[in-house]
C-alpha cells in the first residue's frame, strides 16, 4: 500500500516555509443534511464523481497548483522527474512466458505502456531486441478508452493463452479478455468478462473460474465478489454454473489454480472472512471440500507433489510464521485430517515476507526471508522422505531482495536486489545448483558518495526496540538542522525494507535531505506477532513506535522539529493523519497520500469494509469505536489545534481506499481555518498516476512542497 506526482497557473507571491496560507473557502453551498449521516457536514463529498464534488476538487487542484508551480523548485522537479521515471534505462522487470521473456514498458512514447517480448539470450544484451504484443496506447485510442494495463494471466503448462485484465484509469475495476500469444491479438469469440472487481483464474483450456458481481449486489459489504462460477468456453456469462457461494459479510471469495512441474494440479477457493482469516476448499469434480486448518494458514504452492502452506497462526505443534507441507495425495484423501510437516521456521530476529514471499520456480521451494529487516533467499529441494533440504542462495547481504518471475520449465528466478544507496540489480538465480549470475545493473541515479546508511534503534512508550533505517551525508553537523523525511507504513504485516528510489536521492538527498525508514509495529519485519501487537484498539502503539523515532533522531540532533517531515500512503497515509494531529510539535512538513482519514464511515467508503480484520468494525463494537472516534484523523481535528500544514494527495480513480478520505480532511481543515494543501489526480487508481506524465506531476508537487517547508 504507498504513493505519490503538470502546470497550470501563476503565482505573485512566494513561497516560504513559515508563511502559513490559509485557503480561500472553496467549499460548495452548504446542502441539505444528509440522512447517511447528519453529523457530518462533509458526507457530501463522499459523491465519488458528482459535480458538486468534482467543482470542489477542480478549485483545490487550481489552489494547489497555483502555490507550488510557482515555486522556483517546481520546474526543474518535474523535468527531474519525468526524465527518471520515463528513463530508457531503468531495468525491464522481466517474465517467463511461453519460452520468452515478456515485459510491460512505459515512458514518454507510451505513457500508458507496450507489452513486448524477447528471447531471454537477447534479454541479457544491453539493448534487447524487442518486439511489441500489445500496445495499451494505441489500443485506448482505438476503443476511445483511457486503458491501464493490469496483468495477464496465461494457462498452464503451454502459456499460449492468456487472460488480460484492462482497468480504466487505473481502477481496480477491470474488464478481462482472452489473448494468444502465438497470433498477437484477443481471440476473436473468446473468453471476455466485463469490467467488475473480479477474479479470474483458468481452469483448463475450455474453462474459467471467476469470482464476480453476476447480478447487480453480488458483491460483499466490502465491494468484492463472493460467488464463483465456473465459465464454458462458447457459452454465455448467463450459463455459468455456480460452484461456491460466500457471505456478503465477508471479505470476498477468490478461486485458484495450482500446478507443478510433476502434471499435478490442486484448483481453489478461498473465502476470505475479513482480511486476514480465510476457509480454504478444494474444488473436485462433485463440488467442494473444506480444508481443516486454522483460518490464519493459507495454502501458498504446489510442488513436486507437495501442497506448501504459509503458518500466520501456530497450527499443531508448527509455529507461527513458519512454512510447511504436506503431500498432495494425502490433503485430497484427507483433508479434514491433514498432517503437515515442518519445512522452515524463523528465528528471533527472523520473518517470511508476507508479499511474494514464497516461489516455486519448477521442482524447488523458495523462501524470501527477512533477518533484522534485511533480505535472504533460501532454496529447499524435496527429499523422497517428504522433508525438505535447505540452502541460501549466495546473493548479495544487507539488501532487500525481491522475487521476479520464475521459469516453471526449470528452476531459474529472477531475484532483484537493492539498497537505499545502491541502484538495482538484477540476478538470474538457479535455485537448483545455486549459481547466481548479474544480468542488469541499473545506472546510478543520483550521487551517493557522501551518503551513508545506518540501522538504528528508538525506544517506543513500553519499551520495544524499534529499529530504523537512516540515510544522510557523512558531515552532517548534528546541530539538528539536517533536513530528514521520515516514511513508514505499520499495518497488515507489510515489512518496510530498503529501496532505491532516483526521484527521493536525486531530489531530495542531493539536497542535503536526510531520509529515515521506519520498522514500526503493524508492519511484518519481525513476523506474525510484530503485526498483531498494534492490531486493531491496539494500534496506538504503532503510533507511538512511529514518534519514538522522531524523538530519537531529534535527541540526536540529526534534525530539530522545524525540520523534520513525514511521509505515508494508504494506511501509511493514516499513520500521517494520526502523528499530525497527535503530535504536532514533531513535525514540520507531512505529506499524506491516498489515505484513510475518516476511521468511522471506513466501510462506507471504497473498499474499506474489507480492512476491519485490521482496524476492528466500529459498527459493530463498542472498544473499536471508542477508539476511533479518540484516534480518527478526521475527527481528531480541532480549531485551535496547532498543526504543521499538510499536503494531503489522491486520486479519483481510487477504488480501493477512495479520495473521500483526503476530500473530507480537507474540508474540515478549511471550515476551522486551518492551513493546508490539497491535491486529487483525477486518475491514477490507488497510486500516484496513471501514466509517468501525471506521476511526475504528482511527485514534483509533494517534492517542492516539503523543500519549501525543511529546506528554506
Amino acid at each position: 500500500m504507498k504513493s505519490v506526482r503538470a502546470a497550470m497557473a501563476v503565482l505573485l507571491v512566494t513561497m516560504t516555509a513559515s508563511a502559513a496560507y490559509v485557503p480561500a473557502a472553496v467549499a460548495a453551498p452548504p446542502g441539505p443534511v444528509d440522512p447517511r449521516d447528519p453529523a457530518d457536514p462533509f458526507i457530501w463529498l463522499e459523491d465519488l464523481d458528482g459535480q458538486r464534488s468534482m467543482d470542489w476538487v477542480k478549485a483545490q487542484n487550481a489552489t494547489t497548483e497555483e502555490r507550488l508551480e510557482a515555486s522556483p523548485h517546481y520546474k526543474t522537479f518535474y523535468e527531474d522527474a519525468l526524465a527518471l521515471l520515463g528513463a530508457k534505462d531503468r531495468i525491464p522487470a522481466p517474465r517467463f512466458l511461453n519460452g520468452e521473456i515478456y515485459n510491460f514498458w512505459q515512458d514518454e512514447a507510451h505513457l500508458r505502456g507496450i507489452w513486448r517480448k524477447t528471447s531471454l539470450e537477447d534479454y541479457r544484451k544491453a539493448d534487447p531486441q524487442w518486439q511489441t504484443v500489445l500496445d495499451i496506447d494505441a489500443l485506448g485510442k482505438a476503443e476511445d478508452k483511457s486503458w491501464v494495463f493490469k496483468g495477464a494471466k496465461c494457462l498452464e503448462p503451454d502459456q499460449q493463452r492468456c487472460l488480460i485484465s484492462l482497468s480504466d484509469g487505473g481502477e481496480d475495476a477491470v474488464e478481462v479478455r482472452e489473448f494468444d500469444l502465438a497470433a498477437g491479438s484477443f481471440v476473436e469469440g473468446g473468453f471476455r468478462l466485463p469490467r467488475a472487481k473480479q477474479d479470474v483464474v483458468w481452469q483448463d483450456a475450455d474453462h474459467l473460474l471467476v469470482a464476480t458481481e453476476w447480478t447487480p449486489g453480488d458483491m460483499t459489504e466490502s465491494g468484492y465478489a463472493y460467488i464463483v462460477k465456473r465459465v464454458t468456453r462458447g457459452q454465455p456469462l448467463s450459463e455459468a454454473v455456480e460452484i461456491y457461494r460466500g457471505e456478503k459479510s465477508d471479505v470476498g471469495t477468490t478461486p485458484s489454480v495450482l500446478h507443478d512441474a510433476q502434471g499435478h494440479s490442486l484448483a481453489l477457493i478461498v473465502r476470505n472472512v475479513d482480511f486476514f482469516h480465510s476457509q480454504t476448499f478444494i474444488v473436485g469434480a462433485d463440488g467442494v471440500q473444506k480444508l481443516t486448518m486454522p483460518e490464519k494458514v493459507s495454502v501458498a504452492e504446489l510442488v513436486n507433489g507437495q501442497v506448501v502452506f504459509r503458518l500466520d497462526e501456530a497450527w499443531g505443534d508448527l509455529p507461527a510464521g513458519s512454512v510447511a507441507s504436506e503431500p498432495l495425495a494425502d490433503v485430497l484423501a484427507h483433508p479434514e485430517a491433514m498432517t503437515p510437516r515442518l519445512v522452515w521456521k524463523p528465528g528471533p530476529r527472523e520473518a517470511l515476507k508476507v508479499v511474494d514471499g514464497i516461489e516455486a520456480p519448477h521442482d524447488r521451494l523458495l523462501l524470501s526471508t527477512l533477518d533484522n529487516v534485511n533480505g535472504r533467499v533460501l532454496a529447499f529441494a524435496p527429499q523422497a522422505d517428504g522433508s525438505w533440504q535447505q540452502a541460501a542462495l549466495p546473493l548479495p547481504d544487507k539488501m532487500r531482495l525481491d522475487f521476479g518471475s520464475a521459469d516453471t520449465t526449470t528452476d531459474r528466478v529472477f531475484v532483484t536486489a537493492e539498497g537505499f544507496t545502491t541502484p538495482d540489480t538484477l540476478y538470474l538465480a538457479d535455485a537448483r545448483d545455486g549459481e547466481v549470475q548479474a544480468v542488469k545493473t541499473l545506472p546510478a541515479k543520483f550521487d551517493a558518495s557522501n551518503l551513508v546508511v545506518e540501522q538504528r534503534e528508538a525506544t517506543s512508550t513500553d519499551g520495544t526496540k524499534i529499529p530504523y533505517f537512516l540515510v544522510h551525508r557523512k558531515d552532517i553537523p548534528f546541530d539538528g538542522s539536517t533536513p530528514v523525511l521520515l516514511n513508514a507504513y505499520g499495518g497488515f504485516q507489510i515489512s518496510e525494507t530498503p529501496f532505491y528510489s532516483g526521484t527521493i536521492g536525486k531530489l531530495w538527498m542531493e539536497r542535503g535531505g536526510a531520509f529515515a525508514l521506519a520498522n514500526i509495529r503493524g508492519g511484518g519485519e519481525f513476523g506474525p506477532a510484530w503485526h498483531e501487537a498494534a492490531l486493531k484498539t491496539k494500534r496506538q502503539i504503532a503510533y507511538d513506535d512511529f514518534a519514538a523515532v522522531a524523538r530519537d533522531m531529534i535527541a540526536a540532533r540529526i534534525t530539530s522539529p522545524r525540520h523534520l517531515g513525514i511521509l505515508g500512503g494508504s494506511n501509511g497515509g493514516l499513520l500521517m493523519g494520526v502523528e499530525m494531529t497527535e503530535f504536532p510539535e514533531l513535525y514540520n512538513a507531512v505529506v499524506i497520500q491516498v489515505p484513510l482519514l475518516d476511521m468511522i464511515r471506513i466501510s462506507k467508503i471504497a473498499a474499506g469494509a474489507s480492512w476491519q480484520g485490521e482496524y476492528g468494525d466500529v459498527t459493530k463494537n463498542d472498544d473499536a469505536r471508542a477508539f476511533w472516534l479518540k484516534t480518527s484523523p478526521y475527527h481528531a481535528l480541532r480549531k485551535d489545534g496547532k498543526y504543521p500544514e499538510p499536503y494531503i494527495f489522491t486520486t479519483t480513480k481510487d477504488d480501493r481506499v477512495g479520495p473521500q478520505h483526503a476530500r473530507k480532511f480537507a474540508a474540515r481543515m478549511d471550515e476551522f481555518g486551518l492551513p493546508y494543501y490539497f491535491y486529487e489526480n483525477t486518475e491514477g487508481g490507488h497510486g500516484s498516476g496513471a501514466d509517468v506524465r501525471q506521476s511526475a506531476k504528482t511527485t514534483a508537487l509533494w517534492l517542492t512542497y516539503l523543500t519549501e517547508k525543511l529546506m528554506n
